[in-house]
C-alpha cells in the first residue's frame, strides 16, 4: 500500500470557501475519498493563513515510507 500525505479539500461551496485537512491517503485513491488519518488542517482564507500540524505523526508516515506532496512539503517547512 503506497501512502502520500498530501491535502484533502473541504469546503462551503455556496461562498466558494475553501479550507484543506493534511491527510494521509492511499497514492491511488482520489483527492477527497476515505483518508487513513488525518494530520493537520490549513485554511487560506484567515489573515495569516491558519495552519495546524501534527509533524509526530507525519514523520511516522515517513518512516513508514509515505511520501508528502509538494504542497504539504512546502506547509510542513513553514511549521518547522
Amino acid at each position: 500500500m503506497a501512502v502520500m500525505i498530501r491535502l484533502r479539500k473541504i469546503s462551503d461551496t455556496s461562498k466558494k470557501k475553501y479550507n484543506f485537512r493534511i491527510a494521509a491517503i492511499e497514492k491511488t485513491r482520489s483527492r477527497d475519498d476515505r483518508v487513513i488519518e488525518e494530520l493537520g488542517y490549513y485554511d487560506p482564507a484567515k489573515d495569516p493563513a491558519a495552519l495546524k500540524v501534527n509533524k509526530e505523526r507525519i514523520e511516522h508516515w515517513v518512516k513508514l515510507g509515505a511520501q508528502l506532496s509538494p504542497t504539504v512539503k512546502s506547509l510542513v517547512k513553514k511549521v518547522k
